[in-house]
């Protein structure tokens, strides 16, 4: 069953097309790995699919019995993002804000939540230290224990490794085979195709206003499917 799904879907800004035929599907222990030029429509997309901007045209919707709340997100980081001015603890508990409905406060399930997401990406040790003190490749594992703090089904990555060494962009995507082992669902947006593409089991080009699949890894057909 597919956590997440579209059909011939369109997206753009203020009625204006930016990618047209899009269509997919990503269930548990797929990862769909977005590919393009800058300006070809992938964090349109990805805004698209999280819900934060409308699509223009064609069907969009979760499966499964998916709700958003369980969809986990680490978005771009930019400079105003890395110097925010929290705790380590702060930023990863946040993660837990989409789980508070009704609720004021944190609970104690949503501080074991967000503790449990420190301890997973390594971070734990870091808990009381200032977000914006810490290494690009340390601020990343803190923002990836974010995500993982909402408990999500699908999780969606916009440019994971930007910024990252080569040593620590191999510790993310081993944190994200271990995810996709567990069954969640991975929709990531990258420039960094040669890292990617052994992880993926899907890779959808945008080009030219159109999206296609390509070398063999729609389905699961690729490398990544042979995981």
């Amino acid at each position: 069953m597919a956590y997440l799904f579209c059909s011939d879907l369109c997206v753009g800004y203020a009625g204006k097309p930016v990618v047209e035929g899009i269509s997919f599907a990503v269930g548990a222990g797929e990862m769909l790995c977005i590919v393009g030029e800058n300006g070809s429509g992938k964090s349109t997309l990805l805004k698209t699919l999280l819900g934060l901007i409308p699509p223009l045209s064609g069907r969009l919707g979760f499966g499964g019995g998916m709700g958003a709340q369980e969809v986990g997100y680490l978005p771009q980081g930019d400079k105003a993002q890395r110097d925010f001015p929290a705790s380590v603890w702060e930023v990863a508990l946040s993660g837990r804000v989409s789980r508070l409905g009704s609720r004021p406060f944190f609970s104690k399930a949503d501080r074991a939540a967000a503790e449990g997401a420190l301890a997973r990406v390594g971070a734990l040790p870091l808990r009381d230290e200032a977000f914006a003190t810490l290494s690009g490749g340390q601020q990343q594992r803190v923002f990836l224990a974010r995500a993982l703090a909402s408990e999500p089904r699908l999780l969606a990555l916009d440019e994971p490794t930007t910024g990252l060494d080569p040593e620590s962009s191999e510790t993310l995507y081993r944190e994200i085979d271990g995810l996709l082992t567990e069954g969640v669902g991975v929709i990531a947006v990258t420039h960094d195709i040669a890292g990617a593409l052994p992880h993926a089991t899907q890779v959808l080009l945008l080009a030219d206003g159109r999206a296609s699949f390509v070398g063999g890894y729609a389905h699961g057909t690729g490398n990544g499917g042979a995981r």
